[in-house]
């Protein structure tokens, strides 16, 4: 019970810290570019609606935290549409400013930077985290293309040719392509168009045919899964607070046997700990030359399980050895902009996979969704944490481009407009596609929430 209501607390405060953290910088990039070009800003809010008594005022400005515990706004003077996007921002400002300060007043170039900058801070944000990261803990790389273990029960429709990788097969071309890396093979398995797809393996005449199509992103998902590569069974990192820790497992030990079994490679260790959920695991380790005995309890976890459902495994907060790459200040920030335009590579994927009818709208995240990711990021430690803001980050920034009215994207859709014919829209015209807007995001809301509590009924 104390457990359950750990987790939670943990879901929930890392949850406030990740969509906290990421609206405010975006609104401050709002709020820094309209002041920069001259705007009278009424109000920065985190939160939307009627500002609670959570607040303060400096100069024309209220600096507040509003009712409804979802986005933020900044209040510019000369767009406060009145309507449903209006009332979402807390209806109109109560002081008056002079003309030449309002939105409308000033020139193009100026707006579309206030409207872009949002967007931009959020981009910089994630740029920076990737940078930092990559500087301090630099970056895990996983060479290995060796299959180290199939979990053929687990394989879908369509796949079933991969039941006949072995261990110690090396992947060598996936769709064509040559791969230097498991991340290769993952993305290229996840991404890849081509239907069937072709799998080669050094040593074999014939590929390996998988007709898996790329709109059944699950069953892709779970195809990926189901392969793991070969490491040695050395450990290379250990969870803090996890049971593996509690237990006193230590960075570098090589584990000879788990439940009696001798291990020969990490994929085996896994299955041993998986199929040991809540009952006392005997391991021993080799530790500077000697063996040392370790008793460790895998924590029950669930897991997605072929075909629909869940499934209970092990786990005990260890993952492999696997080389480092370091860089120095220039290969840093290098990184961050490579890790930052991949993250919006894939977000862009999903996308075109929703407009193309490739992936299913069941597959939208809503608010719970990203509470759970977010306390299990935090549960793992900083740099996971911190890499799943910056993932994030970049994911606010790509969907608030869309071309939906109440978005960035809409606001600058309007802007497209006004450079193409000479002049802006109508208010009303504004007001209209404004008001569609609304509809067709608290319909995507909607839709993610439903998805959200579905994926809570099923566990």
């Amino acid at each position: 019970m104390l457990t359950s209501l750990y987790t939670v607390l943990v879901m929930i405060g890392a949850a406030i810290v990740v969509l906290g953290t990421l609206i405010f910088i975006h609104e401050l990039g709002h709020f820094l570019a309209a002041k920069a070009v001259g705007i009278a800003v009424h109000r920065f809010s985190l939160g939307l609606g009627p500002p609670t008594r959570l607040g303060f005022r400096v100069g024309e400005t209220h600096y507040c935290i509003s009712w409804v515990p979802f986005g933020g706004y900044v209040k510019m003077a000369g767009l406060e549409d009145e309507g449903p996007a209006g009332e979402l921002e807390g209806g109109k400002g109560a002081t008056p400013v002079a003309p030449e300060r309002t939105f409308e007043a000033k020139p193009l170039w100026a707006r579309v930077l206030v409207i872009s900058a949002g967007v931009i801070m959020n981009a910089v944000f994630a740029v920076v985290v990737y940078a930092v990261l990559a500087g301090r803990y630099g970056v895990s790389v996983d060479p290995s293309v060796t299959v180290g273990a199939v979990e053929t029960g687990s394989l879908p429709m369509g796949a079933a040719g991969l039941a006949t990788l072995r261990p110690g097969d090396r992947i060598v071309r996936v769709g064509g392509d040559t791969v230097a890396g498991w991340d290769d093979i993952q993305t290229a398995l996840l991404t890849s168009a081509d239907q069937p797809l072709s799998i080669e393996v050094a040593g074999r005449v014939d590929p390996i045919l998988v007709d898996v199509p790329l709109g059944e992103q699950q069953s892709r998902v779970a195809m990926v899964r189901a392969l793991t590569p070969w490491h040695e069974p050395v450990i290379g990192e250990v969870v803090s607070g996890s049971a593996a820790m509690g237990a006193g497992f230590q960075r570098g030990d090589r584990i000879v046997r788990a439940g009696g079994d001798s291990i020969a490679a990490w994929e085996r260790f896994v299955r041993v700990v998986e199929g040991s959920a809540g009952r006392p695991l005997p391991v021993v380790v080799e530790r500077a030359g000697r063996e040392v005995a370790i008793t460790v309890t895998p924590v029950e976890q669930r897991v997605a399980a072929q075909g629909g459902g869940t499934r209970v495994v092990g786990r005990i907060g260890v993952g492999p050895l696997r080389p480092i790459r370091r860089f120095g200040l220039a290969g840093a920030i290098g990184q961050g902009f490579a890790q930052a335009a991949g993250a919006a590579g894939l977000v862009l994927f999903f996308l075109k996979g929703l407009v193309m009818l490739q992936f299913s709208a069941r597959d939208i995240g809503g608010p719970i969704l990203v509470a759970q990711i977010s306390g299990e990021a935090a549960r793992l430690g900083l740099e996971p944490f911190l890499n799943f803001m910056a993932l994030f980050s970049v994911n606010l920034a790509v969907l608030n481009l869309l071309p939906i009215p109440v978005l960035d994207g809409g606001h600058l859709f309007f802007l497209l407009i006004e450079a193409v014919r000479g002049r802006p829209l109508s208010p009303e015209q504004r007001y209209r596609f404004t008001q569609i807007g609304f509809f067709v995001l608290m319909g995507i809301m909607l839709l993610a929430v439903a998805n959200d509590v579905a994926r809570l009924v099923a566990r």
